[in-house]
C-alpha cells in the first residue's frame, strides 16, 4: 500500500508500506526527513509528530492520555495531530496522507 508523506515545503514522498507497521516505522525505513522518532516508538517523546489527513483521522484508535499530553509539547499541534509511533497501518489506510510539521521538539 502507498502512504503519502507531505513535507513542510509541500513536496510529497510516496512510500510503499507493509500493513502492520506504524507510520513512524514506515517513515524510518524510508528515511523520511522530519520524523526524528528519538525514543524509537516508546511514546515517551513527541519527535514523531505528524498531522493526519482528516479523511483518515477517525480510522485510527483514539489517543491515549499519554499521547495527548506529549502532543502538547509538539510545535504546530492541530486537531489532527498524532504521534506516528502510535498509528498502526492496515489495508484500510491505502492512500493515507500525513503531513510533517515545520519543526519537531528538541530534547
Amino acid at each position: 500500500m502507498i502512504v503519502h508523506f507531505v513535507q513542510p515545503d509541500g513536496s510529497r514522498l510516496d512510500v510503499e508500506v507493509d500493513p502492520g507497521l506504524t507510520i513512524m516505522e514506515a517513515a524510518r525505513e524510508a528515511n523520511i526527513p522530519g520524523i526524528l522518532a528519538e525514543c524509537g516508538g516508546g511514546c515517551i517523546c513527541s519527535t514523531c509528530h505528524v498531522i493526519v489527513d482528516e479523511r483518515f483521522f477517525e480510522s485510527f484508535p483514539a489517543k491515549e492520555p499519554t499521547e495527548d499530553m506529549l502532543l502538547d509539547l509538539a510545535p504546530g499541534r492541530t486537531e489532527f495531530s498524532r504521534l506516528s509511533c502510535q498509528l498502526e497501518l492496515s489495508a484500510d489506510h491505502e492512500g493515507l496522507v500525513v503531513t510533517i510539521p515545520d519543526e519537531q521538539p528538541e530534547y
